[in-house]
């Protein structure tokens, strides 16, 4: 063994620029899931203690030690919750938690319920961008179109329109020349094929 693998630990990490942004991502939805369901059982704690204040009238609080063992969501749900976490693009990651803490506060949840109000989250969050990617594809779709649709029009066509050709007799040449007209004949343009 050598020296400097001895050394190694005085090395600064590396472990930013080795994770890309998927793991990034579900690494951060997922310890605000954590959080949010310690500050819910935070919460129920306290809700607890007003219940009992209330009732008895006395503050045992102090008394009360709280098991050290709190609540956590089973393994397969984890892995169900961080591989909806993987359909989350990097820029919709704080617009997701910011959704999800405003869920946690409106609804107040209990630590149990906490997993299933993120999963919620989660698909509404996965069904917008899925609409947004299908609305760029019809964006660039309908762009493609319009460009094979312009470069239509700069075609020239053999017909062209006429519309101040002299030998077309109107309505209006007829009286302002203060003659009657034998019979009505409506402006319209000429159509000439030109060859």
């Amino acid at each position: 063994m050598s020296l400097a693998s001895w050394f190694r630990w005085n090395e600064p990490p590396n472990r930013l620029s080795q994770r890309n942004p998927t793991e990034m991502v579900v690494e951060t939805l997922m310890m605000e899931l954590s959080w949010q369901i310690k500050q819910a059982e935070k919460q129920q704690r306290e809700r607890e203690n007003e219940y009992r204040k209330m009732k008895t009238g006395v503050d045992y609080g102090w008394l009360v030690s709280y098991p050290k063992q709190s609540y956590d969501i089973s393994p397969g749900e984890r892995l169900q919750l961080e591989d909806m976490c993987t359909k989350i693009q990097p820029s919709y990651c704080g617009p997701v938690i910011l959704r999800f803490r405003q869920a946690v506060a409106e609804y107040e949840p209990e630590a149990q319920e906490v997993s299933r109000l993120f999963r919620s989250v989660l698909q509404e969050a996965a069904e917008k961008i899925k609409e947004e990617e299908e609305a760029k594809k019809l964006a660039r779709q309908w762009n493609t179109k319009n460009r094979t649709s312009l470069s239509l029009t700069t075609f020239k066509s053999r017909s062209r329109i006429s519309p101040f050709i002299s030998d077309i007799k109107t309505i209006s040449e007829d009286v302002e020349r203060g003659t009657q007209p034998n019979r009505r004949v409506w402006s319209m343009p000429e159509f000439r094929n030109t060859k």
